[in-house]
């Protein structure tokens, strides 16, 4: 795993956001004020990544995920609650209907 690659993936991540916040929410249940876990998140930039034929290793998903989640704290998008953990602050994810959003 080079530092080139992890910085080229996490500058495509930044770049793209918005579509990558989208994707989390569309495969986990990520809501304004719900909790997101770190491994959901690595997971998530994995499989966001597989959608672009990019394809990484367990070990680059991880340093993924902590830089990501370090980038989401700073812009306010995440909370940290907990060591492996966010409570998602994204009110573009409000949900209109109190309940189930399924």
């Amino acid at each position: 795993m080079g530092k080139k690659n992890i910085s080229s993936y996490t500058a495509l991540l930044q770049k793209d956001e918005e579509s990558f916040l989208e994707f989390l929410k569309a495969k986990f249940p990520v809501f304004y004020n719900s909790n997101f876990f770190y491994r959901d998140l690595e997971y998530g930039i994995r499989s966001f990544l597989e959608k672009k034929n990019i394809f990484i290793t367990y070990g680059e998903a991880d340093k993924l995920a902590q830089l990501m989640g370090k980038y989401f704290e700073k812009k306010g998008i995440f909370i940290k609650v907990s060591k492996t953990g966010w409570k998602v602050n994204y009110p573009e994810f409000a949900t209109t209907e109190p309940g189930d959003p399924f």
